[in-house]
């Protein structure tokens, strides 16, 4: 990521940037664009809830193991106390603390899920996000998922704060969780508050930049509106003055000021480390974690100061990068006075409005009725309402400004990562990228009325869920789901059953297993067809080899002097990706192989397109079948936490599931078992494992890798894919 632009805290209207229009309610300064992500039960929704509490946006606090949780609007969520879909939700915040203190901010809130299974809601979230709070437990520290969504903001340069929830409960340690931080995550993490006792006497904060103290749980204050300031008490004051110490000595290799003063041995200002702080957060180089307990309503009020004093606005963050018409990078800044451009980052079908498109806009503003382009489809379409959302609640507004996170009602042609901009404004955003399907089922309407409803629910499903893979198997004729796993095709099942009334039947999952190669070799395709008048004539010779892990299928073009002309190029080319498509093992896409077109021959009248596209196919097939081709099957990172008692029977289990045990650890008085287990043996492992713990263990899966699949079983798997073949 690019340095960021020069951090400067604007507290008076008279000095804000002029990228903001005269009329915007918020100015880009006093605007953040957070997400809330971590693993599952970490805390995520709970913390969302009291935010959305304590900044008024709700006058009652919802509680997920009520159902009544207002970011977890889903039925399938409030029935399973789980998110499954990113909830958009805007509040304003007045901070009581730091130089934004008695200014009213702009939040806007995206509480993604935490199951991996849904881990396509956090990548399409952190790519439209300016900063994010990352949460972790502080029982269980930092967890697999936590690493997921850690990466996913690495990866699009989203700048954090850390809460370390659950300090309340039995066996919560803020400074062990702070520790896992940096070493599973590589992360420069120090606290910027010390937590005031620990389980059970957990009863508040202490602030390590302003010098003060919060006490939370009075009897008169149940929903701790009020926390009470007070002197630092004695017993902490050693503590306090060493981890100050450190925290700003973190803080002066970001900014000079401090720095200077920190080596001169000077007092630095509580205004100066804030200052130092938010430099440090925003380039992505430090993490500042606050202790907590969302469900105890202690610490929540401290967070969203934090959001506000050290996370970046639209303005802290680099510039969005964009291409023209004609591949040309483009710098989208930040103004609103400048042409709109804006990411279409999430669909979904609302049951009263139609289609909603989430929209974050990077540049321009964006008045209801505006007419939008698209330079995917090159057509043009018309915003009829804009709408800020509250979950399932919406505020209809007139006009939208950059830096904002709105719906769209009215734009039809639409789908994930879609750029939306001015009609003489023809940019394309990067868009997020998206993990390819693990595991795949076949579904089957129960009647023939079911047929078209259902065609029409997983189109519009597919249009929403960008992991979602739909195809028809050209043997069998039945249509195919694919996706993150069984959680996931289990709710999309649901849902298609709940919203679009379809009555489905659906197969046992099937693996999306892959093919490569492991040797060199070169293929030579010929197609020629000679039946009176116009023949057919296409030759390649392609070398095929190994490829980076990762990098797909690589075709490169060799040719030189003319054998191929440059017009069959691309046809040849295309039927190399075709024939990639189905692998020669067992019929499965092949990964990670490099192919290089290196010789032919044509024939002035016969060539053809055609001739070529088939010559691609049969050389790449032929230079497969030489290059020792492997099948690949999925391999999942399975954690599994459990009581010390269970933890012989469970480590069997993985072992008889021909899992590799990765690691074993005890923490806060559980056992902790990592290991690699293959996809194809966890079906139902979270119901078994339940089985043989009576309930009290409980397990994580994500997706790790992909291993050659042991001799001994190749055979049963190709056998079975020429039976039922369910090639995603």
């Amino acid at each position: 990521m690019s340095a960021a632009p020069t951090i400067s805290i604007v507290t008076e209207k008279s000095k804000i940037s002029p990228a903001n229009a005269k009329e915007r309610p918020y100015p880009l300064e006093w605007t953040r664009n957070i997400g809330i992500a971590a693993h599952i039960d970490a805390g995520k929704t709970t913390t969302t809830e009291r935010i959305l509490f304590y900044s008024g946006a709700v006058h009652k606090i919802g509680e997920v193991h009520e159902g009544s949780a207002v970011t977890d609007w889903m039925e399938q969520e409030r029935e399973r106390g789980i998110t499954i879909t990113a909830a958009a939700i805007s509040c304003a915040w007045d901070a009581s603390t730091g130089p934004w203190q008695g200014i009213k901010q702009r939040i806007n809130i995206i509480d993604t899920p935490g199951h991996v299974d849904f881990t396509a809601e956090v990548e399409r979230s952190m790519r439209v996000l300016d900063g994010a709070v990352a949460v972790f437990c502080a029982v269980a520290g930092v967890q697999p998922q936590s690493e997921t969504v850690w990466r996913q903001a690495n990866k699009y340069g989203v700048p954090r704060i850390a809460f370390v929830n659950k300090m309340d409960r039995t066996g919560a340690d803020f400074f062990r969780a702070v520790e896992e931080m940096r070493e599973k995550l590589k992360a420069n993490a120090h606290p910027l508050f010390l937590p005031m006792g620990k389980e059970e006497n957990f009863s508040g904060l202490i602030d390590l930049v302003q010098g003060v103290a919060y006490v939370f749980g009075d009897e008169e204050d149940p929903l701790g509106l009020k926390p009470r300031t007070s002197e630092i008490p004695a017993e902490y004051a050693e503590q306090v003055k060493e981890y100050r110490e450190k925290l700003i000595e973190a803080i002066s290799d970001f900014d000079d000021v401090i720095a200077e003063k920190y080596l001169g041995g000077e007092e630095i200002t509580v205004q100066e480390l804030q200052v130092g702080v938010r430099k440090a957060t925003v380039s992505m180089k430090f993490v500042g974690a606050i202790p907590g307990s969302a469900f105890k309503n202690k610490g929540v009020q401290r967070l969203l100061d934090c959001v506000v004093n050290y996370l970046p606005g639209p303005l802290d963050v680099p510039a969005m990068k964009g291409q023209d018409s004609d591949g040309n990078s483009v710098t989208v800044e930040v103004s609103d006075s400048a042409k709109l451009a804006g990411l279409a980052f999430k669909l979904w079908s609302d049951p009263f409005v139609g289609k909603l498109v989430f929209y974050r806009i990077y540049t321009g503003k964006l008045p209801k009725g505006m007419p939008l382009y698209n330079p995917r489809t090159r057509r043009t379409e018309r915003v009829s309402r804009l709408v800020l959302m509250r979950a399932m609640d919406r505020d209809e507004i007139d006009v939208a400004y950059s830096g904002d996170i709105c719906a769209l009602v009215g734009v039809k042609d639409v789908i994930t990562g879609d750029t939306l901009c001015d009609e003489d404004y023809d940019v394309r955003l990067e868009p997020p990228s998206f993990p390819e399907p693990v595991i795949a089922m076949s579904i089957e309407p129960n009647s023939k009325a079911d047929q078209e409803k259902m065609g029409n629910a997983l189109q519009r499903l597919v249009a929403e869920d960008p992991t979602l893979r739909v195809s028809t198997d050209t043997d069998t004729g039945q249509t195919i789901l694919a996706g993150m796993g069984e959680l996931h095709l289990d709710i999309i099942r649901d849902r298609m059953k709940r919203e679009f009334k379809v009555e489905a039947t659906s197969g046992k999952p099937q693996i999306a297993y892959r093919e490569t190669i492991t040797g060199e070799a070169t293929g030579e395709g010929k197609f020629i067809r000679q039946s009176g008048g116009k023949g057919q004539y296409g030759h390649a010779v392609v070398k095929i080899e190994p490829n980076e892990k990762g990098k797909g299928v690589e075709v490169i073009n060799e040719i030189v002097g003319g054998v191929i002309p440059k017009e069959f190029i691309k046809p040849t080319t295309d039927g190399i990706l075709e024939g990639a498509n189905n692998g020669v093992v067992a019929g499965y896409p092949v990964v990670d192989v490099k192919v290089r077109i290196v010789d032919g021959s044509f024939h002035d009248v016969d060539s053809s397109e055609l001739a070529f596209k088939m010559a691609g196919i049969f050389a790449f097939k032929e230079g497969m079948k030489a290059a020792n081709p492997i099948l690949l099957e999925p391999i999942m990172a399975v954690e599994v936490t459990t009581p010390e008692e269970y933890q012989g029977d469970l480590m069997g289990d993985i072992n008889r599931r021909r899992g590799q045990i990765q690691g074993m650890e005890t923490k806060a008085g559980a056992a902790i078992i990592t290991a690699h287990v293959p996809l194809e043996m966890l079906f139902g492992y979270v119901t078994d494992i339940r089985s043989l713990s009576k309930g009290r263990a409980s397990a994580s899966i994500t997706p790790s890798h992909f291993e050659q699949v042991p001799s001994s079983l190749l055979s049963k798997i190709v056998e079975a894919s020429v039976k039922a073949p369910a090639r995603t």
